[in-house]
């Protein structure tokens, strides 16, 4: 009888246990508040648990992909960064970052604006060892001597309800990470910098936007810890594609367009895509037309990266289903603008003046100059994007956050005139995944890419790639007939 008894026990808890995981399963795979989901009125957010993404699925996944997209900081990451044979000497680096993880640019109408603290606590996660060093360094450089108008920008953020684009706490700890991460491999192990280095053997620069200057210096803190702020100066670049004088080219406009148009065919074919636009517009009771305006998958993925409940209405709430069709419009997007290449004809001419720059320093540096060894550009996905692009890799992931592209220039030891360069996104080397070294293995034995490849690539190839007529880069940019 007692056995009996504790059967039936073991069962009903059995039971019970089962029932629960059932129940928090399925709030987190909907996103909805319990009290949301049983009278369809507007509840608090509330945290969800984030699931981990051990392996790659099969198939394409929207969550996954949104998750690589969010880049939540946890353990270290392992990276290819600083390989090289061991006759090889690193003698430049240089740096290409998408400022880290921030508040949502547009808002979705008619809804609460996610409650993110944009505060930094040493005490609250995503934490690093480095946070509470960062804010009391970042508060005595008051007022440095940075370009106009990034001398009076804020040095790191501080609201409690962040603002439009605001870098948050998990950007911050992003660009740590980044930052001491390259730390270790280019000055403790490679000696990149002299422990006495010079404000010359740095060159900086970012765009006029907070969230960019924000993660360069926390990426440089974590590189250079407690530095000097009188060696530290920031250049103001007023254009996302780091363009500086070079910025006037009608033939990349014209691509442009014709990206934009091709863009917005596609998701007129995409009869799913619009349902669930309208779907979302009679939530918050507004035109479809304004809900697609208001951009509302940037406002959600903050949503989705900070495990916080998507938005809810009396009239109901967006959910996760709301979430993957819009991403996997976004995937499906990425596909297609490979294969129509108009982009690639943008980004030719978009990358152009930033990837003529870092070839013109490389080979200063490898004629024997020592300035600007370590160059950072803080920058936007905008940025970035055209400039993968335009190297050939255009099978990379859109520029997650925090996303790092980085060119590092090698001397050969025992042949010194000789200079290799080395291409990494994310930590991966992608140097042989290029348009300018993709055939290398086949043509030398060598086992790195030489620098003249990158500087023929860039100095003429590009040019050949969109018109055989073409070169150099004021020509392309007003040839006709595009």
């Amino acid at each position: 009888m007692i056995m009996l008894f504790r059967n039936r026990f073991l069962l009903l808890l059995a039971l019970a246990a089962l029932l629960a995981f059932l129940s928090l399963s399925l709030q987190f795979f909907h996103l909805i508040p319990m009290s949301a989901a049983r009278n369809g009125a507007s509840s608090k957010s509330r945290k969800r648990i984030m699931p981990d993404p051990v392996t790659e699925p099969p198939v394409t996944d929207p969550v996954y992909e949104a998750l690589l997209y969010c880049n939540i900081p946890r353990v270290a990451e392992r990276s290819m960064e600083g390989h090289a044979p061991h006759h090889f000497k690193l003698i430049s680096v240089h740096v290409l970052i998408r400022h880290g993880d921030r508040y949502p640019l547009y808002a979705i109408p008619k809804t609460k604006r996610p409650e993110i603290d944009c505060t930094l606590m040493a005490n609250r996660k995503p934490y690093h060892p480095k946070l509470e060093a960062f804010v009391n360094h970042m508060s005595k450089g008051s007022g440095s001597s940075f370009e106009s108008p990034l001398n009076s920008m804020p040095l790191y953020p501080n609201h409690a309800l962040c603002e439009m684009g605001e870098l948050t706490q998990t950007g911050v700890v992003q660009h740590l990470q980044n930052g001491q991460l390259l730390g270790d491999i280019y000055l403790k192990k490679h000696k990149l910098l002299p422990s006495d280095w010079s404000p010359d053997q740095l060159y900086l620069e970012t765009t006029g936007r907070s969230r960019t200057l924000q993660s360069g210096l926390a990426l440089l803190y974590g590189f250079l810890p407690d530095f000097d702020w009188k060696k530290i100066y920031f250049r103001h670049q007023p254009s996302v594609l780091f363009c500086s004088g070079n910025c006037y080219c009608p033939v990349r406009n014209q691509y442009l367009e014709k990206e934009q148009r091709r863009q917005y065919l596609l998701r007129l074919k995409n009869s799913q895509l619009e349902q669930t636009y309208g779907e979302m517009a009679k939530i918050v009771n507004v035109p479809t037309k304004l809900l697609r305006a208001a951009n509302p998958i940037d406002s959600m993925l903050c949503h989705f990266c900070h495990n916080v409940s998507f938005p809810c209405t009396s009239s109901g709430c967006f959910d996760m289903e709301h979430f993957k069709v819009i991403k996997m419009h976004q995937i499906e997007d990425e596909k297609e603008r490979r294969k129509k290449r108009l982009y690639l004809g943008y980004s030719l001419l978009g990358a152009h003046p930033i990837l003529n720059q870092t070839i013109d320093r490389m080979q200063r540096i490898a004629e024997g100059r020592k300035d600007e060894v370590f160059a950072l550009y803080s920058a936007h996905d905008v940025t970035l994007s055209p400039v993968l692009s335009a190297l050939g890799l255009s099978e990379a992931r859109f520029p997650r956050f925090a996303a790092r592209l980085i060119f590092e220039l090698w001397q050969d030891r025992e042949k010194p005139s000789e200079h290799s360069v080395r291409i990494l996104y994310n930590g991966v080397d992608v140097t042989f995944h290029t348009f300018f070294c993709q055939d290398h293995h086949k043509r030398s034995s060598k086992p790195m890419c030489p620098l003249e490849n990158l500087v023929r690539f860039v100095k003429r190839d590009m040019f050949a790639t969109l018109d055989s007529s073409s070169t150099n880069y004021h020509d392309a940019c007003h040839r006709e007939g595009v």
